[in-house]
């Protein structure tokens, strides 16, 4: 069966495949000022069985997702707005439209104050990410770590700077972690330190923020943009606050270039990494 999303011009677009026995819902995420939303979710959980059916909004806001037919209780949220709610009937063949919809932005959700926040460790995570053989993606991590943050009055001139002990990697596996501490990989003799330091700090909607910085890896610096989310303010052992930032490397950038190739020309280990810090951070300590 076929439906056909609406453009924003108001003309019908290209028609949408689905499968006997459901039916299309879509929508249009914006925020206050009627820019799209990226990234957010929208949950249609059916009235009597309650199972879930979710979809994530792409970069022009649009939301879609096939469902069967039914009655279904509507969320949809992104960081740092207001949850909305609907309800949809779900008809087979056919498409749906709940429209724009606009989240207003979370009160709650408070910015911390000006000063400097220290990055607890024991509550604070690095790892990273990285493909091997075209088959798994193996899982590592950096034990220790310190770092801080200092927020400025106006927010976008705070800064934020990291310094990870490179010996201190751990990926399960004590041949690897030998392996990735040599010269072939961070040879951590000769650059003991990787470190990360803010040169700007943008809002890009709701709780997402870009940071963008320099990452100083075995004697390379290069300019690395984070993505984070900020996560709010809680009161625990201090005033704290919480944010996850992720970032993707391309080991080359850094001269990290050993490699050993498969049959048909498959490498062995992945040219990119991902990065993920989930960080709190205590105020004035």
């Amino acid at each position: 069966m076929f439906s056909r999303l609406r453009r924003r011009d108001g003309r019908q677009g290209e028609p949408v495949a689905f499968a006997a026995g459901a039916g299309l819902v879509s929508a249009r995420l914006h925020d206050e000022a009627g820019n799209p939303l990226a990234g957010g979710e929208m949950v249609l959980r059916h009235r009597r069985s309650r199972r879930a059916t979710r979809t994530v909004s792409d970069d022009f806001g649009l939301a879609v997702v096939t469902a069967a037919t039914g009655t279904y209780d509507v969320t949809v949220s992104s960081g740092g707005y207001r949850e909305a709610r609907h309800t949809v009937d779900v008809v087979t063949g056919d498409h749906t439209s709940l429209g724009d919809i606009e989240l207003h932005p979370d009160a709650s959700v408070r910015l911390p104050g000006p000063g400097r926040w220290v990055i607890d460790p024991d509550h604070t995570s690095i790892r990273f990410v990285a493909r091997h053989i075209g088959l798994s993606r193996v899982h590592g991590r950096f034990t220790r770590f310190h770092g801080s943050i200092h927020v400025d009055e106006q927010i976008e001139n705070s800064s934020i700077e990291v310094v990870i002990d490179a010996a201190s990697i751990d990926t399960a596996a004590e041949k690897r972690d030998e392996h990735l501490r040599s010269p072939d990989f961070l040879d951590v003799e000769r650059f003991p330190k990787i470190h990360f330091f803010s040169q700007g700090v943008q809002r890009a909607a709701g709780d997402r923020w870009h940071i963008d910085g320099t990452l100083n890896l075995r004697g390379a610096s290069r300019g690395v943009r984070l993505d984070a989310s900020y996560l709010g303010l809680r009161s625990w052992n201090g005033d704290r606050l919480g944010a996850v930032a992720t970032a993707e490397l391309h080991r080359e950038d850094f001269t990290i270039n050993w490699q050993q190739t498969l049959a048909k020309g498959l490498v062995v280990v992945g040219s990119t990494i991902e990065l993920r810090f989930d960080v709190q951070a205590v105020r004035g300590v």
